[in-house]
């Protein structure tokens, strides 16, 4: 059995963890998605309509996590509750697609944008340089100390809202756009279904906050709090930096722009305006990058927790209250993930995209550990109860099982690669890397 000296201490306040969430989850999504929100729905009634709804979807997930990491304070999050509801087979599989694929592949797509708005406004240099240093930079700043992590993800997060909120005060004070509200050109294969399929991919990552659980001060109640407050504040700055973009641009514009917000604040500001937006994209990037390092490295600590074969990585260093070893790692395997893309970047985007259907799969097994869970371990304290059981959980699993079809049927044959992930991650358990003893707690 793996020898436990050392482990987190509760150093996070509920603004830490709400920076962290709107942290992560505006990242480069609310820059991009809109127009092919736009363009797969037909008034603005609608367009609004399917970001009220993800609003909503996001705050029923919230509520089931909600009591999830209050009733299992722990660094796994996901993989805590999988491990405690379904064994350490569902576990592991999870704990390993997240820690080769799904959390390094995001970070690496996130330092490519942030590598490629950097490169048009410093001197000339490879996108990829500038993203590898950004993960080095990044990294390191985590190594210093989770105190040097959460200024830094504070810092960032705040400069990213009140730049999102100059860009809806800026949209505001135009006049209105006199195009058409439906788009001349529509998707021919437009739907609302598909639609829902961006706005839930702009929505995601405030399930990050689960593997801050056992680093938060009085995690029983201010996880609820975190939670609900981070989403709720990032379903009001999506409302009003979409009504921004409808009012300036219009629905028919948007849905045939490439970079709304950057066509926007060109409209408004001039060159000017879009350089701003470059440099507000540049600080999304940072941030999110940051927040799924210092999250992702959580994960990795929990796996060498709990399996001999990766123990290395389940050392806490005291003094800095950090997982060293596990944020080397996820350093270390996202810049490998910068080095393929750098390679073959269509390749490279493609397998961002590929992780969609693991990461649904996963997400639904999170959903349903909460009934599981219940059932298994009726004793488990549980301070705080999701309203309206078993409706509300019920309703977030139904809509993991919604977005798990359609991205499948969207990435066809491409699914094989997260499943490749999986296959090489289950050959691992043949060796049987954890004490037989062992048991989640």
């Amino acid at each position: 059995m793996i020898e436990k000296r050392s482990g987190p201490k509760q150093t996070l306040s509920v603004t830490d963890a709400i920076a962290l969430i709107v942290g992560i989850v505006i990242g480069i999504g609310i820059f991009k998605t809109p127009s092919m929100i736009a363009a797969n729905t037909g008034t603005n009634g609608v367009f609004l309509l399917a970001w009220l709804a993800g609003g909503v979807i996001s705050v029923i997930g919230a509520l089931c996590y909600a009591e999830l990491a209050a009733a299992y304070p722990h660094t796994g999050g996901d993989y805590h509750y999988l491990t405690r509801a379904f064994g350490r087979k569902v576990g592991f599989l999870f704990v390993w697609s997240r820690m080769t694929v799904i959390q390094p592949g995001s970070i690496a797509m996130l330092a490519f944008v942030f590598g490629d708005y950097l490169s048009t406004i410093l001197p000339p240099g490879p996108p990829s340089l500038y993203a590898a240093l950004s993960v080095l930079i990044l990294t390191a700043l985590n190594l210093l100390g989770v105190q040097k992590g959460k200024w830094t993800q504070n810092l960032l997060t705040a400069i990213k809202v009140v730049g999102l909120l100059m860009v809806v005060l800026a949209g505001m004070m135009v006049p209105s756009s006199s195009t058409p509200m439906v788009p001349t050109h529509p998707n021919p294969g437009a739907s609302f279904g598909l639609a829902m399929v961006f706005v839930l991919l702009t929505f995601g990552g405030w399930n990050e906050a689960a593997y801050i659980s056992a680093e938060l001060h009085e995690v029983r109640r201010n996880m609820v709090r975190a939670l609900l407050w981070g989403v709720g504040l990032i379903t009001v700055i999506y409302l009003l930096i979409n009504l921004a973009y409808l009012r300036g641009l219009g629905l028919n514009e948007m849905g045939q722009s490439e970079v709304v917000a950057a066509d926007l604040m060109r409209r408004i500001l001039g060159e000017g305006g879009a350089k701003f937006i470059s440099l507000l994209i540049i600080v999304s990037a940072l941030g999110a990058i940051n927040a799924c390092i210092f999250t992702g490295a959580r994960t990795n600590y929990a796996l060498g927790q709990d399996f001999s074969m990766f123990g290395f990585l389940g050392k806490w260093q005291e003094r800095s209250n950090t997982p060293t070893n596990a944020l080397l790692l996820v350093g270390a395997i996202s810049l490998i993930w910068v080095l393929l893309g750098a390679l073959a970047r269509k390749g490279f985007v493609a397998m961002v995209e590929y992780t969609a259907p693991v990461f649904w799969c996963f997400f639904l097994l999170a959903g349903l550990s909460l009934f599981v869970l219940r059932f298994k371990e009726p004793e488990i304290s549980r301070p705080f109860r999701v309203p309206l059981y078993p409706l509300t959980p019920i309703l977030f699993c139904f809509t993991c099982v919604y977005m798990l079809h359609p991205s499948v049927v969207y990435v066809g044959a491409g699914a094989f690669v997260g499943l490749a992930v999986l296959a090489a991650g289950a050959l691992l358990l043949f060796l049987k890397p954890y004490p037989p003893e062992k048991r989640p707690g």
